[in-house]
């Protein structure tokens, strides 16, 4: 693992702890840490709830990034309470995507021996014009 995945994953850890909010949701299982171009990193926590009206700890982090003006990432890492590094969900991977074309090379640690880029976790990409 590099040093900037290093710092990120020990952001992230900070952030990952489970806290019930309430009968109907829950916060903080998943964190998130992201790097922007500039060095500066985000992070962001996610909410679980029973009716899905939750939010992944990736928006969290980006849209942190995005108050402060930025949307290109450098790189990108997913931490549950369990201990374990994920990849970001779909719904993320498409958002990383959208928010700025160069973020196709952010770089994602998907376990603690793989880091690959958003455009090779995309299948096919969303390309519509109305």
């Amino acid at each position: 693992m590099d040093e900037e995945f290093e710092k990120l994953l020990q952001e992230a850890k900070k952030y990952a702890n489970k806290r019930i909010l309430s009968e109907y949701a829950y916060c903080g299982h998943v964190s998130c840490a992201l790097m922007s171009k500039t060095g500066k990193i985000y992070t962001g926590i996610n909410i679980n709830s029973k009716c899905a009206l939750g939010n992944c700890a990736e928006h969290a982090a980006i849209l942190q990034m995005l108050k402060e003006g930025e949307s290109e990432i450098k790189k990108i890492l997913v931490y549950s309470v369990k201990g374990y590094i994920y990849s970001p969900c779909g719904k993320c991977r498409e958002l990383i995507r959208m928010i700025n074309s160069k973020n196709l090379n952010t770089k994602v640690m998907v376990s603690e021996n793989k880091v690959c880029t958003i455009g090779e976790l995309l299948p096919e990409m969303f390309n519509r014009e109305d």
